[in-house]
């Protein structure tokens, strides 16, 4: 999910075509720069692993996304705008590509208005974001805190801390708070109709679902570097979260590149060495920028065809 901001480029992306097929190959630039960047290390790194472990990793990482979609989608529709489940693959992964373009404000304006395009005013797609994001980051701590040892929970507590002010914040009075308040600032109206708790609970749990299945990629990747069995998935399950979780949080890192490897070195530490930690972090990047951009090209696929709606007002 991408960081947010406030203060979004919003009127240059609804009045230019032309802006957004520059922004979308702008990001799709930076996403094959990424991955070329390093690539000696990436290909060192993937010649390590079967092509087996390496495709059912990158299966599971598809799942996971899909799962994430289905609980952002059902939050824009508690908020009052229900989309397709295509038109909504389409506004949350091609959104989601401009992610790769530094300043992390593309890839919030650009769902803005993909999702306007679909009759969602921009409140209620910032909103559904925003909650998207507090409640990805909850289920991710909370699994960390659940999965990994004694020694290195400790070692994060200051992360794991987090967990009860998210779930205070997470409170349909708290959150609708929090969200006009930030609506207000942004110069928006406030949202007109509050989430309920039970569409916030389902939510959470399409979101630990699919965290759950994240952790299957991360397990077949360190079990293709060493024996393990189920008990293994704990670790890389744990692993992989509070490793977003520290990316997420560090945010003057675009998408955590570079800190989220690091925390999952020191995470795989009881079950594995720094250099083969090291490939598991860069394999399991690469996997995600490809589904990133796999996503994103069915979500253009499947919703190509479909008819954009006049949008509600909502005033700039």
């Amino acid at each position: 999910m991408p960081r947010l901001s406030p203060g979004l480029p919003l009127g240059r992306l609804r009045s230019s075509p032309l802006l957004r097929v520059l922004l979308a190959l702008l990001a799709l630039g930076f996403l094959v720069y990424g991955l070329g960047r390093n690539w000696s290390q990436t290909s060192a790194a993937l010649a390590q692993l079967s092509w087996w472990s390496l495709g059912v990793a990158f299966l599971s990482v598809l799942a996971g996304l899909g799962l994430m979609l289905v609980a952002w989608r059902d939050i824009l529709a508690g908020l009052g705008s229900p989309l397709p489940l295509r038109v909504a693959a389409r506004v949350l992964f091609v959104g989601q590509l401009g992610k790769y373009i530094p300043g992390s404000v593309w890839a919030f304006a650009a769902m803005i208005e993909l999702a306007r395009d679909h009759g969602a005013p921009p409140r209620r797609t910032f909103s559904a974001t925003a909650l998207g994001l507090v409640t990805s980051l909850g289920c991710a701590l909370a699994l960390a805190a659940a999965t990994l040892s004694g020694e290195l929970a400790r070692e994060a507590w200051y992360l794991l801390a987090l967990i009860p002010l998210i779930l205070v914040g997470l409170h349909p009075r708290v959150m609708t708070w929090g969200l006009n308040l930030a609506l207000r600032i942004a110069g928006k109206e406030p949202l007109d109709r509050v989430l309920s708790g039970t569409d916030m609970a389902r939510a959470a749990a399409w979101t630990m679902a699919g965290w759950l299945v994240y952790g299957v990629h991360l397990w077949v990747l360190v079990g293709g570097l060493r024996p393990g069995g189920p008990s293994l998935y704990a670790v890389a399950a744990g692993a992989y979260a509070l490793a977003w979780a520290t990316g997420i949080l560090t945010v003057v890192v675009p998408a955590g590149i570079g800190v989220r490897e690091g925390a999952m070195v020191i995470a795989l530490a009881p079950v594995l060495d720094a250099p083969r930690a090291l490939v598991v972090a860069v394999v399991s990047r690469v996997l995600f920028t490809l589904a990133d951009a796999a996503w994103a090209g069915v979500g253009f696929l499947v919703a190509r065809t479909v008819p954009a709606r006049v949008p509600e007002p909502d005033p700039a």
